[in-house]
């Protein structure tokens, strides 16, 4: 409906108003029926709802039809106590029930009210309570199976939101219904009052006021009591009968009137043995025909069970061995067999309990913590991370491969910790001798009764746990170049293309195809620089592609244009102690530079290769016995080359050119690379 919204509210209005504003008996019999037909489509939802989110409004409806059946029982008390009339609903279903006796009408209204507050009502309430409970309590658990399937690779980040949109839903349903069924359970005791109230008042007014005798007031007021009570308990019944059936649906694939069919009447053993039964009780001194009939009907029904189980399992049959047969004819689908995880963490079984979050394991939790952790510091998104046991490793062993191939090993003694000497600490403590994997710094594996000990002296003490995902973390961030794919790179784009859409319609793919872009974003993080700021790299390639469609020139340029960034990144003291470049040796790489169609390159006599090597591994240690940091800065024509001939070294060096360097920020020069 168009305005459906606009009605709903007009009609939650009026509904307030009838409570108020006396409504003429024709349009409060409509209005009364309208309540049984609205009980009724409710009840029908319900039945034929597979999962309870699917009437996800339930629970607003409850308080909704409460409301209805208040404000109708208010009208129709007014007009029984002022008229000794309610309109032509209440006086039929009083004279159906009642059928002249008022006694015996009112104790089945009793029986009802008694059946849909006790039973039915109460059992809802009960039932709605245990579901909300546990449902709170199985959040975590649910999280946490979610966030293993998205590390595992089963789902990705969309299924991932889905399934946790889908938990948060269940829980506020299953909360909000234990609240709701109080709306139930209050109408029910309401109703009870309001009939009460009927009856003696309405006899007191028809014995005083309208001059009536005892036994005429009893039976005239009692009829409409009864009447109205039925036309109000009757869709009450209905609604909490729909309540039972939407909170007790669990572990169910159909609606309810499939799988009570599929679920009571699927084996034919059944029905013979309860035909057995009837047959039996109808000899005894018991009825005989009812019993009979019914054990002919469950004999029947128990063979035409039989006679479809009989008939499913042979048609299946010849199904069966003919794709028996076919699938030994087809090839084998090696294509699976084909496909390379980009990261994978292997560990032996010793190292098993880690991953089972059931015997208290966290590393699956961890392993969504550096895939945050690597997006805001490098502004990648981090593959899923696949976890394997492999038996062929050492119990505390665990390997590092990267698309398939292995870059780490390392080891890790369970229910012990690692601590590590900051190098302030002089007193020792009782361990076992070994190397931090990430950073290979000296370290000792210590038992718990040291930990505390370790702890105050002032070494770093780290679990098991924390050493795998520091590891895997040092791992990634070396290899994010590797990593980053072109199908990654377009989904940061088009992260980007969302709040700069003209921006990237400019770049891509008129001025740089998406292969060039990756090789720039690949060679920043190279070297480390984080490729967070993208729109700053996208409007710098932007203004030199004109230029130049060299990657490598592409990439100085965004790093002079990131200068900020990657000063506050590598410089973290004032005056930053650096080596600088002779300028001799500057302007015998420039003249060693090459031009290909390929790229550039330096060609350089190798004995002055090896001068070079040697005079910065000279320089190097100076800075390293002074404790600072290695950092090398030059002109930006050479920091690429320059960058590359120190890899001969060390593949660590940090290596700037005086544009990428805030000019903010003071630096002071230990000493010069000479040839």
């Amino acid at each position: 409906m168009k305005h459906g919204d606009i009605i709903v509210v007009l009609a939650i209005i009026a509904i307030v108003i009838i409570i108020i504003i006396p409504i003429p008996l024709g349009a409060l019999d409509v209005l009364l029926s309208f309540n049984i037909s609205l009980a009724l489509l409710i009840l029908i939802i319900a039945t034929y709802t597979q999962e309870a989110l699917d009437f996800s409004i339930f629970p607003s409806i409850l308080l909704l039809t409460t409301l209805l059946r208040l404000a109708l029982n208010i009208t129709t008390t007014r007009y029984i106590l002022s008229q000794g009339t309610a309109g032509n609903v209440i006086n039929t279903f009083g004279d159906f029930v009642m059928q002249g006796n008022a006694i015996v009408g009112f104790i089945v209204f009793l029986i009802i009210i008694i059946i849909q507050f006790l039973v039915i009502t109460k059992g809802s309430e009960r039932v709605a309570e245990v579901a909300a409970r546990f449902t709170l309590d199985a959040m975590p658990g649910k999280q946490m199976a979610i966030d293993a399937d998205l590390n595992a690779g089963l789902i990705d980040d969309n299924d991932a939101r889905e399934r946790r949109q889908k938990i948060q839903r269940e829980a506020d349903f299953y909360g909000a219904m234990d609240g709701a069924s109080k709306f139930v359970k209050g109408d029910a005791i309401a109703g009870i009052i309001i009939t009460v109230i009927n009856i003696i008042a309405g006899f007191i007014i028809g014995v005083s006021i309208q001059g009536l005798d005892f036994s005429a007031s009893i039976q005239k007021y009692t009829m409409l009591t009864v009447g109205d009570g039925l036309a109000s308990q009757i869709p009450a019944l209905l609604i909490s009968t729909a309540t039972g059936i939407v909170v007790t649906r669990a572990a169910s694939e159909g609606n309810l009137g499939s799988d009570l069919i599929k679920q009571l009447f699927n084996q034919p053993k059944i029905m013979f043995i309860i035909s057995g039964v009837l047959l039996f009780l109808g000899l005894t001194p018991l009825p005989l025909l009812p019993f009979l009939f019914l054990s002919i009907a469950f004999l029947l029904l128990g063979l035409s069970l039989r006679k479809e189980l009989l008939s499913s399992a042979l048609d299946d049959i010849p199904d069966e061995i003919q794709e028996a047969v076919d699938e030994k004819k087809k090839p084998e689908n090696v294509m699976p067999l084909l496909n390379v995880d980009p990261i994978e963490l292997e560990f032996g079984y010793g190292i098993l309990p880690l991953a089972d979050a059931s015997q208290g394991g966290d590393l699956f939790d961890r392993l969504v913590m550096i895939r945050r952790q690597c997006a805001l510091e490098l502004g990648i998104i981090v593959p899923m991370i696949r976890l394997r046991d492999n038996i062929q490793l050492e119990p505390n062993q665990y390997i590092i491969k990267i698309k398939g191939v292995d870059i780490a090993v390392g080891e890790i003694i369970f229910d012990h910790y690692l601590a590590m000497n900051p190098g302030m600490v002089d007193e020792e403590v009782e361990g076992i001798d070994t190397t931090e994997p990430a950073f290979g710094l000296p370290a000792k594996w210590i038992n718990e009764q040291e930990r505390e000990k370790a702890e105050i002296l002032g070494y770093t003490v780290v679990d098991p746990p924390s050493i795998i995902a520091t590891h895997l973390t040092e791992i990634i961030k070396s290899h994010a170049y590797e990593l980053l794919g072109r199908q990654d790179v377009k989904k940061l784009i088009d992260n980007v293309k969302e709040s700069h859409p003209v921006l990237v319609e400019e770049l891509i793919p008129n001025q740089l195809g998406l292969g060039e872009v990756q090789k720039v974003l690949g060679n920043l993080l190279r070297e480390g620089v984080s490729i967070r700021n993208m729109v700053t790299i996208l409007e710098t390639l932007a203004d030199y592609a004109n230029i130049t469609r060299d990657t490598d020139m592409l990439t100085e340029y965004v790093r002079q244009a990131l200068g900020r960034a990657i000063t506050k990144q590598f410089i973290a003291t004032q005056p930053a102690k650096v080596i600088t470049i002779a300028k001799e040796l500057e302007q015998r790489i420039m003249d060693s530079i090459q031009q290909t169609e390929s790229g550039t390159y330096i060609s350089m006599d190798p004995e002055i290769i090896q001068t070079v090597i040697n005079n910065l591994s000279q320089q190097l240690q100076k800075l390293i016995t002074l404790g600072e940091q290695p950092i090398v800065i030059t002109a930006p024509i050479v920091r690429l080359y320059f960058k590359r001939l120190s890899e001969q070294l060390t593949s660590d060096l940090i290596v700037l050119s005086y544009n990428e360097v805030d000019p903010s920020i003071e630096i002071q020069s230990i000493g010069a690379v000479n040839i």
